[in-house]
């Protein structure tokens, strides 16, 4: 599990919105089932929330700016919800229609890398260069032992947004495909299928950033 911003000081600023749920009358006749909640349901989420945004933004107020889009989102929406199905799911769905909606224009991609030139084994080939397999019986996991949460989450922000928003999910917030597939409105097939792309680029991505943060010698550097 990737680490998630700290983020609990600016969860206040979301009171107000939550509230709107809380008070707006009831048109029904008849009392029904109190359903739980919504704060009872949205606040353990949000700390998770702006962790996904940030990842996906990489920027702290534009993050809190989605988050905030999509709770309101929520709140005006909660009618919607299906009592008993997944509400982290429902609500990382509004999330990211939320992302798509205010940030495709002016969305940043990862830096360019070669996905052809990107072996299925690069970091274990690479790892294998610098001796870590006479030390570990998983060499590119003892590469990753050696990086913290947050530069791992560094390597991740810099997948292409098709990819890093799939690897997000599935990688930092332990989504299944096929609740990914719901959130994204996309086929499994197509997250499998972006996950294992993404994977491809993130193994690269991860090389570099373990040679930036002197974590592997500079004589392991690629040639050219």
């Amino acid at each position: 599990m990737l680490a998630v911003p700290d983020w609990t000081g600016s969860l206040r600023l979301l009171a107000p919105l939550v509230a709107l749920a809380l008070t707006r009358p009831s048109r029904a006749q008849h009392p029904a089932p109190t359903p739980p909640p919504l704060d009872d349901l949205l606040t353990p989420l949000l700390a998770r929330a702006y962790g996904l945004a940030l990842r996906l933004l990489r920027n702290r107020a534009d993050a809190e700016d989605l988050v905030q889009e999509a709770a309101l989102a929520a709140c005006r929406g909660f009618g919607t919800f299906q009592r008993g199905t997944n509400f982290k799911a429902w609500f990382f769905r509004i999330l990211t229609n939320c992302y798509y909606a205010r940030h495709r224009r002016q969305r940043h991609e990862g830096p360019p890398v070669d996905l052809h030139e990107t072996p299925e084994l690069y970091l274990y080939s690479r790892t294998a260069e610098i001796g870590l397999h006479q030390n570990a019986a998983d060499p590119a996991q003892a590469l990753l032992d050696r990086l913290d949460g947050e530069q791992i989450a560094t390597a991740l922000q810099g997948l292409p947004e098709e990819y890093r928003v799939v690897s997000t999910l599935y990688l930092a917030e332990d989504f299944s495909y096929e609740e990914i597939a719901g959130i994204l409105d996309i086929p499994v097939g197509t997250v499998r299928s972006r996950l294992h792309r993404g994977r491809r680029i993130l193994q690269k991505l991860l090389w570099r950033l373990a040679l930036e943060r002197g974590v592997v010698p500079e004589a392991a550097k690629e040639p050219g």
